[in-house]
């Protein structure tokens, strides 16, 4: 028995560590993206591949695909896809063919048919080869880069999605313009705020984006325009839908009854154009908020800002992000300046050491040279005098090189051509120094110039503007009955042969008023049991108010008491009880009124003569004298004495 829960133990921790391996591989290897390149890894392993395809000339997207698989092993659907997703982004990749239609939800031509490479763009921010860290790929055949050395906040300007094991990713895209100034403000010490903007344009609220974090949220509408009387013209989409899903949705509440057209017709080609005929008579705004509260014409977006920093995802602002990405960015100009200065400096070395070389004649001292030691010592031995100029020490493998200067390059030599190089190295190296003394002026010029060259036609398209919500129960058509069958004490819009209560719709709510003094609302609804015969039923408004005129009797034989309340804030289906909440608690009167001036009138309350010596068998009570409260009030004591009935008085 011990031996066999020792294996279920065992097998217990196999499949624990199976399933964190498994877990830890899809945040890290597929589903979210890096902080430094904002790439998740099948789309870094694309951008590799077409970079080292570059030869200025487009690539069939199989063709991409297919080198891809040696370095992603998910197969080459799956890469595709991916291919796609960027290719209609517009930022990385030039494409040629049809790729689909992300506003209407059309779909690409096959992989075979469809051509790309990197743009201009993906070339000078993306690729870095001599600052790329690398490593091998997943069958050890090739190496494939960590991150891309990516000079820009990338993950913020395409917007991306994943799911992973217990963990979301939704980053939303923000405006190319604004996030390179977004970028050059963090250099400069500028608090910064971006907002996302969307290709599809429209209206969007951000109020409680919470900088993309968790817990936030945006609302995004269609631009929607009244052509005619009759005639709506949506312009712009939400960020998310389609054009055939947002005529879907639109058909989908008419036929529901939430609201009525005539039509919907899809004219969309280049622009989007769907236009929404009205019935005659029919109330345009009315219909655009109905339009906003039942369809997809207003979406709502949770954001999840989530990279994988340091081997693990953390949850990171926007705004942390663009200063992440501007802080990399400037640390990736520092060591490509470092790179080329190195370079110049090797440059500006040899090219020295060959003007003395030449210009001393030092190649004619190895003319008597015998082995290649003796030749090596003689130049080494020639140069000495004149090392004093260099700005490093001569190494024997700077003096193999200069052995390696053909012959025809000596008999060639120009003096004043040679001086004019070096000055050119050494006014370049200056201004590399001058560009690392002041690097961050350096790379705000350079963030500057990245605006210059691309901004062009991505000026913002989704509207900042805020909006409130639309209630969905005010702008509802209301294209049903309520109906009462008192004596069984049913409410439905079922019931049409028993008594009209109203017009409603599927999203109102009723209120009823029992004999018993309790009270409830619900949701209209086939068939309802409220009890027998209720004192008074009708649709409930919680923004149209009702006020109520009340006496009852509190618990068997005891006193009356008088109320004056409105109806708000209640729960649906709770009962509420309007009396003092003993057993036996009757409504003496009820009454219902439009406007507060109503209940300003007077009842006479007839008592009951049997066994008492009364000299007067009835008393009046004002309810103008009372103030206008809560339903929770008790109410104003009316008498102790037994009542028979209350009515109004004659004539009154």
């Amino acid at each position: 028995m011990a031996g066999l829960e020792t294996s279920l133990s065992h097998v217990d921790d196999m499949y624990g560590n199976w399933f964190l391996d498994y877990a830890s591989y899809v945040i890290l290897e597929r589903a979210v993206p890096h902080i430094n390149d904002g790439l998740k890894p099948v789309q870094r392993r694309i951008l590799h591949v077409l970079k080292s395809m570059d030869d200025g000339r487009l690539h069939k997207v199989a063709n991409v695909a297919g080198r891809a698989t040696a370095f992603h092993p998910h197969g080459n659907v799956a890469i595709e896809d991916a291919l796609i997703q960027l290719g209609q982004k517009g930022l990385l990749v030039d494409t040629q063919g049809n790729w689909g239609d992300p506003l209407t939800g059309d779909p690409p031509a096959a992989a075979r048919y469809i051509e790309c490479k990197l743009s201009a763009f993906a070339l000078e921010v993306g690729f870095s080869p001599k600052i790329t860290e690398w490593q091998a790929s997943y069958d050890g055949r090739n190496k494939e880069p960590v991150t891309l050395p990516v000079k820009f906040p990338l993950v913020l300007a395409q917007g991306i999605e994943g799911i992973a094991v217990g963990l979301a990713c939704k980053i939303l895209s923000h405006n190319f313009i604004e996030l390179i100034e977004a970028s050059i403000d963090t250099l400069r010490g500028k608090k910064v705020n971006v907002l996302p903007d969307f290709f599809s344009g429209g209206l969007m609220d951000a109020t409680e984006y919470n900088e993309g974090l968790r817990g936030g949220k945006i609302r995004v509408r269609a631009r929607i325009e009244k052509a005619k009387r009759n005639l709506l013209i949506i312009r712009e989409i939400p960020y998310g839908t389609t054009t055939v899903g947002l005529k879907s949705s639109i058909l989908a509440a008419n036929d529901k009854g939430k609201i009525k057209i005539s039509k919907v017709d899809d004219l969309t080609a280049e622009n989007v154009e769907i236009q929404v005929t009205l019935p005659s008579g029919t109330d345009a705004d009315q219909a655009i908020q109905g339009l906003f509260a039942f369809s997809d014409c207003e979406v709502s977006i949770s954001p999840n800002s989530c990279v994988i920093d340091d081997n693990k995802p953390r949850f990171l602002s926007v705004n942390d992000l663009i200063k992440a990405s501007a802080f990399h960015t400037k640390e990736l100009l520092r060591q490509e300046l470092e790179i080329r200065l190195g370079e110049l400096e090797e440059k500006w070395h040899f090219a020295s050491l060959e003007k003395i070389f030449i210009e001393k004649r030092i190649y004619r001292d190895i003319e008597e040279s015998e082995t290649w030691k003796a030749v090596i010592k003689a130049i080494d031995k020639g140069l000495k005098p004149h090392v004093k100029k260099l700005r490093r020490i001569v190494t024997e493998e700077d003096i193999v090189r200069l052995t390696e200067i053909k012959i025809k390059r000596i008999s060639k030599y120009n003096k004043f051509k040679a001086n004019e190089q070096l000055k050119a190295l050494e006014d370049e190296i200056a201004q590399v120094n001058k560009h690392l003394k002041q690097l961050t002026r350096y790379a705000v010029a350079w963030f500057k110039n990245l605006q210059k060259k691309y901004s062009k036609g991505r000026e913002r398209r989704t509207e900042i503007t805020t909006f409130s919500k639309v209630q969905a129960s005010k702008v509802v058509i209301a294209n049903e009955k309520l109906f009462l069958n008192k004596s069984d004490g049913f409410v439905g819009t079922t019931l049409k042969k028993d008594d009209l209560v109203g017009p409603c719709s599927s999203l109102n709510d009723f209120i009823v008023f029992r004999s018993d003094g309790t009270m409830t609302v619900s949701r209209v609804a086939a068939k309802v049991f409220v009890g027998k015969n209720p004192q008074h039923v009708a649709i409930y408004r919680k923004d149209t108010p009702v006020f109520y005129t009340m006496i009852y009797r509190d618990g068997r034989g005891g006193a009356c008491y008088a109320k004056k309340f409105t109806v708000s804030g209640v729960t649906r289906d709770k009962i509420y009880d309007l009396t003092r909440g003993k057993s036996s608690s009757r409504l003496l009167w009820f009454g219902v009124h439009k406007t507060e001036d109503d209940t300003n009138f007077v009842v006479r309350a007839h008592f009951k003569a049997e066994g008492l010596r009364l000299r007067n068998l009835s008393t009046d009570f004002d309810f103008g004298s009372l103030e206008t409260k809560a339903r929770g009030v008790v109410g104003l004591q009316v008498t102790k004495k037994p009542v028979q009935r209350i009515a109004k008085p004659q004539g009154s």
